[in-house]
């Protein structure tokens, strides 16, 4: 493991420690809207601290971008992107999955990265050229031969309704030619779950940096594909985003650039 990568799962452990006591407590949370069907509470703000004020304790000459506040002023070489919670919905429910997202850029793109599903004691964790792993044990995308088997996350694009028919032309079609799709609700978590082998494929648009950067970097590593679904590499940008093993992802795509391409 990497400095950068030890540095990651740190941090995403300290927020995850915040966020299991909190989940357990009784105590009702302080819920703010942030726009339409996007909440933050206070124990977001709390695991950001916990996360941010470890990374800037091992790095403070990198900039940190995180979900809860302002991103550092400057440039820099290296620059950490952090969600304390993704899956806030489900956490004020008292559902899960939620999960912590902490992701470091350089100039080339994703250089390490760590997805914490706290309830579950899972840590994904990747760098750049050294693999994925879950806790200890190396993880693998799936490359299934027949789409007709294969299993699709998804979330709802609920920042995206002006593109909700296009989204749902998607969706139409991957329910017809797949297995099934699962919506966890926490983006991170359908990342790594793919990076992982247990879900054959993922898609949403949308989305924020924040929700992707370190699950782009996990999916990669554990030899899979990432593009937007159109098939460049705007994803990071737009949060538009399809993920897969190689023969997954072609399939997806033939989907994808039929819904949302030019008309």
């Amino acid at each position: 493991m990497t400095e950068f990568e030890r540095v990651a799962c740190e941090a995403a452990s300290r927020a995850g420690e915040v966020l299991r006591r909190r989940f357990r407590e009784a105590d009702p949370l302080k819920i703010e809207s942030k726009g339409l069907h996007d909440f933050v509470t206070e124990v977001d703000r709390q695991a950001e601290d916990a996360a941010v004020g470890h990374v800037r304790a091992c790095f403070p000459d990198h900039v940190v971008m995180s979900e809860e506040s302002s991103p550092d002023a400057g440039a820099a070489d290296y620059r950490w992107i952090i969600d304390p919670l993704d899956g806030t919905t489900n956490f004020i429910h008292g559902v899960t999955p939620f999960s912590v997202s902490v992701a470091l850029e350089d100039r080339e793109g994703p250089l390490a990265a760590a997805i914490l599903d706290p309830t579950r004691d899972e840590m994904f964790h990747a760098s750049r050229g050294g693999g994925a792993f879950c806790n200890d044990d190396p993880i693998r995308v799936s490359n299934p031969d027949n789409h007709d088997r294969a299993l699709f996350a998804t979330g709802f694009p609920f920042r995206e309704l002006s593109r909700l028919d296009r989204y749902m032309e998607s969706f139409e079609a991957f329910v017809r030619t797949t297995a099934g799709i699962r919506r966890a609700g926490s983006a991170a978590i359908d990342l790594a779950r793919t990076a992982a082998g247990r879900y054959d494929g993922f898609w949403e648009i949308g989305l924020a940096r924040w929700d992707i950067a370190a699950g782009v970097l996990l999916v990669r590593e554990a030899g899979g594909v990432v593009t937007d679904p159109l098939g460049g590499a705007t994803y990071l940008d737009t949060g538009d985003i399809v993920a897969a093993g190689p023969r997954m992802h072609e399939f997806m795509l033939e989907v994808t650039r039929g819904a949302f391409g030019p008309r």
